[in-house]
């Protein structure tokens, strides 16, 4: 019976042994960081929307109907027109992008005059305000002209009971840079002080902590 048990334990270790040199033979590298991607928005007056995937754009051509219509951009950021495959049209303002079809246009068509409308809204992910932590409701939002952390704050729902509001973290990407600066949300938003407020820019991140008891 003795002899029975060790047999068994030392099948066990071979096991646990076999399982350990495996994993250490299979283990995965981690993921480079995320890619930084600054926002051509740099202050609250100079914002441009930017057009995404997702979004739905009407392309106008001037005397030529046939090639004009609505188009969705597709998820790699392009679309496709019945004289022009596979335009870039992610991260341009419409103006931008009108002008760009006036030139491929060009090849086809006499001096063209192109207005290109969004219909449908969504943006690039780098136009994006992410919101992580102790938010009632963590997520990303789409950024509107004079948004501000308070308005931020109405769309993830305020804080949790566990969040340490005033040592919440912005991080923005200034000249190319990440800067992180210090915002004061418990102030904000409990005790409803509006000097704490202040303006958001597309491609914002607020990091919330959790408070130590």
């Amino acid at each position: 019976m003795t002899a029975t048990i060790k047999r068994i334990a030392a099948l066990k270790l071979g096991i646990v042994v076999s399982i350990t040199l495996l994993a250490g033979c299979t283990s995965s590298p981690l993921l480079p960081t995320a890619t930084v991607h600054p926002s051509l928005t740099t202050s609250v007056s100079d914002y441009k929307y930017l057009i995404g995937p997702g979004d739905s754009v009407q392309i106008f051509v001037w005397r030529n109907p046939e090639i004009s219509g609505r188009f969705i951009v597709r998820p790699d950021g392009k679309i496709t027109t019945s004289l022009v495959e596979d335009i870039p049209v992610s991260g341009k303002t419409p103006t931008m992008l009108a002008r760009e079809i006036e030139t491929s246009l060009s090849k086809f068509i006499r001096d063209p005059i192109v207005s290109v409308t969004v219909t449908k809204f969504v943006g690039p992910f780098s136009e994006q305000i992410r919101i992580v932590g102790e938010a009632l409701n963590p997520k990303a939002i789409n950024y509107k002209e004079n948004m501000t952390l308070l308005d931020v704050m109405v769309v993830v729902g305020g804080l949790t009971e566990f969040a340490d509001g005033n040592n919440a973290r912005l991080i923005r990407v200034v000249n190319g840079i990440e800067t992180t600066f210090r915002v004061a949300l418990d102030d904000l938003v409990k005790s409803g002080d509006i000097t704490a407020n202040a303006d958001v820019l597309p491609g914002d991140i607020i990091i919330i902590p959790e408070a130590w008891f």
